[in-house]
């Protein structure tokens, strides 16, 4: 059977078509249809969106997993915070990347655009001297 499989340990969790799942015992799963999904540190608790660029990261990750009802509010507080980003700072590599974030969010390419935002916020934390283990950090699977 073709699809894509995941190994997920104990204490796992996952977000699939806008349902979190937490997983109790070891899993391996095969998604055989086209699912929009996150896990393991793809994924930013709402407690983390504490910085421009993990509001922007956070709204994106709702656009893309969230419920048919949350994503469009959660697109246009992607936006927003983007907007605002891009017209505080100071740097043109930040603009340009924030800029290619908004156009793959724009066209509902929100897993691309997820992507993205991390660049923005290994930036935000090099420019500000932090060290995060968030989303920003993740080299894990990509979602579909």
């Amino acid at each position: 059977m073709a699809g894509l499989g995941i190994r997920l340990e104990a204490g796992d969790r996952m977000i699939l078509n806008g349902a979190g799942i937490h997983f109790l015992t070891a899993a391996q799963i095969r998604l055989t249809n086209r699912a929009n999904f996150l896990f393991g540190r793809q994924i930013m608790p709402p407690e983390e969106a504490t910085s421009p660029a993990r509001l922007i990261y956070y709204a994106l990750q709702t656009a893309y997993v969230g419920t048919p009802e949350e994503k469009m509010a959660a697109l246009a507080e992607a936006t927003y915070h983007i907007t605002t980003f891009m017209q505080e700072t100071t740097s043109v590599s930040a603009r340009l990347i924030l800029s290619d974030a908004m156009k793959s969010a724009s066209e509902g390419n929100f897993y691309q655009a997820l992507k993205i935002a991390r660049r923005i916020i290994r930036h935000e934390d090099a420019v500000l001297g932090q060290v995060n283990a968030s989303p920003a950090s993740s080299n894990e699977s990509e979602g579909s």
